[in-house]
């Protein structure tokens, strides 16, 4: 089965290593991911965070640390779903565009697409906002 997939893109003022540290950065997600905005906190096992989000407890798993701007995260959601996440963030002349794929779940109708691609849109417009400020 292949999925339905939108790329959501915003471009940011800054340089690319600026926007990976803060975007990378777990306890930095309430700031900018509405969805996760209740907070966020290290797991037990030290390789992922546990979020309070509108579903419920999920647990977010990150893509180790790379120069690359892979931000890539799965989050596994309270009834066992793992959500993969493709993030990633590369040079646009001196600034950054940071692109983030959205896919169209199982059981989501085009409305329900539409909102989750207008809410990523959303926290990536407000990331850009924190960072040019």
């Amino acid at each position: 089965m292949i999925w339905e997939a939108r790329h959501v893109s915003v471009s940011i003022d800054r340089p690319v290593a600026e926007v990976v540290r803060y975007a990378g950065d777990p306890r930095r997600l309430p700031e900018w991911a509405a969805g996760l905005a209740a907070g966020i906190r290290p797991d037990d096992d030290g390789a992922s965070w546990v979020a309070d989000s509108p579903m419920g407890e999920v647990v977010v798993r990150f893509a180790p640390g790379n120069d690359l701007g892979v931000l890539d995260h799965d989050v596994s959601l309270p009834d066992g779903t793992v959500v993969h996440n493709p993030f990633r963030v590369m040079p646009n002349g001196d600034g950054s565009e940071v692109v983030f794929t959205v896919f169209r779940r199982d059981g989501a109708d085009a409305a329900a697409f539409d909102a989750d691609a207008a809410a990523v849109e959303a926290d990536l417009t407000r990331l850009r906002d924190i960072l040019q400020r």
